[in-house]
């Protein structure tokens, strides 16, 4: 029991020298001594009383806590989050992923395509021992001019050049140019290819047009004798046939003051002039240039009555300028299919009634031909004028300017020739 009193006493003691230093440590780190009085009596809260050493034999240590540790040291660790969890709110988000714009949505667009036509450029005409072949250098009807050394008949170049109708013209024998010979039971036929061979264009690896090759026949029909004797030919060459059955469309009509429309009335007064449009339909042809050989104008329909008035004559003269001083002319070309031209109107003196039939004459040439005397449109101001800027070729208005017999196809060009009449023209004071 002694013993036990003894330890007992001395750490309680021992208990106390250590509070006195922790309170004093605690003191002097610079504390409130308010906080520092309310930390020791929760610092001696868990001592529990010890029990006299007569009621018991064991005793109880105090359950003792580290006193001057400073709360905050003994906070778990989610003390922080929810330190942070206590600040001030910050400002909402205002960021967000971009988004993607859409695209417009393309409209149905309604699109028709066009196959592209084939081009009427290529003409031929047989002959007797040869083909003539002219060729447009708009070989693809595109406006594009072709390079003449890439345009070969049968591996034969072009003989020749109209540079103003920019045709190419080859002229070759029947049996020479790669021509192959074909006899069936009623004809001889001749085949030429005229080849286009393409080449890249300067500077590039590049081409805008297919190579093309265009098969051209000349048939004759085996109507012959055979016999030592001379052979005459009967037949007729397939192209002058092709022509004949090919029958063109002329077309004569009035036009408004602008030229640009057919006039819908054929009223007309003294002082006015009556515009005039000659013009041939080319089809599967060469290009054509068409031209007025005569006009005649006549109070009825027929055409050899009287009284009776020649005003375009003398193939292609317009003579009413010069006979009665009026401005009755030719209007420059700016088409070969097509020709102007203006007459001052006029009544016959002696006639019952104020009608005027006009009847023209009308041929169409192939374009490549030159103008020639025979084939002219001259008008007199001052002296003759061509409508073709040929004025030289003009200079037998005054006299006799060729025949009217109907010339062969080989001699100037002529395709063919018609007629045509307006009327009646009601020509009012």
């Amino acid at each position: 029991m002694e013993l036990i009193d003894f330890v007992s006493v001395g750490f309680f003691l021992l208990i106390a020298v250590g509070l006195s230093l922790a309170q004093r440590s605690g003191f002097q780190q610079g504390q409130d001594p308010k906080r520092f009085q309310r930390q020791q009596s929760s610092a001696f809260a868990p001592w529990q009383e010890v029990q006299s050493p007569q009621a018991s034999s064991s005793f109880r240590l105090p359950a003792m806590s580290l006193a001057g540790v400073e709360p905050w040291k003994l906070q778990d660790s989610g003390s922080s989050q929810s330190k942070q969890l206590m600040q001030a709110p910050m400002a909402p988000l205002t960021w967000h992923f971009p988004v993607v714009p859409e695209e417009p949505q393309q409209p149905d667009v309604p699109l028709e395509l066009h196959v592209p036509a084939p081009a009427q450029s290529i003409a031929a005409q047989c002959g007797e021992s040869s083909v003539h072949v002219e060729v447009k250098r708009d070989f693809f009807g595109t406006g594009q001019l072709v390079n003449p050394s890439l345009l070969t008949l049968g591996g034969c170049a072009a003989v020749g050049e109209d540079p103003e109708a920019q045709v190419l013209i080859f002229e070759n024998e029947l049996q020479a140019c790669g021509s192959s010979l074909t006899m069936t039971a009623n004809e001889l036929v001749y085949t030429f290819t005229l080849l286009y061979t393409p080449e890249a264009l300067v500077g590039t690896p590049i081409v805008r047009a297919d190579a093309a090759a265009v098969g051209i026949e000349c048939h004759y029909s085996r109507l012959h004798n055979v016999s030592s004797s001379v052979l005459m030919p009967a037949w007729v060459p397939f192209a002058a046939t092709k022509v004949e059955e090919d029958v063109l469309v002329f077309s004569l009509k009035l036009m408004t003051d602008d030229w640009l429309f057919k006039r819908p009335s054929n009223q007309y007064f003294l002082g006015q002039f009556l515009k005039f449009e000659a013009s041939v339909k080319q089809y599967n042809h060469v290009p054509l240039r068409i031209f007025v050989d005569g006009c005649v104008a006549t109070a009825v329909p027929d055409l050899n009555s009287a009284p009776r008035y020649s005003f375009i004559e003398n193939n292609g003269c317009l003579v009413d300028s010069k006979l009665t001083g009026s401005t009755s002319s030719f209007m420059r070309r700016v088409q070969n299919d097509i020709l102007h031209f203006q007459l001052e109107t006029f009544k016959f003196q002696r006639a019952n009634s104020s009608l005027v039939y006009i009847t023209c004459a009308l041929k169409a040439v192939m374009a490549s031909t030159p103008i020639s005397q025979e084939d002219k449109a001259c008008s007199f101001a001052n002296g003759w004028l061509s409508a073709d800027d040929h004025d030289q070729m003009c200079m037998c208005c005054d006299s006799t300017c060729g025949s009217s017999r109907m010339r062969a196809l080989s001699d100037s060009g002529l395709v063919s020739e018609g007629k045509a009449t307006i009327g009646p023209i009601v020509v009012s004071d």
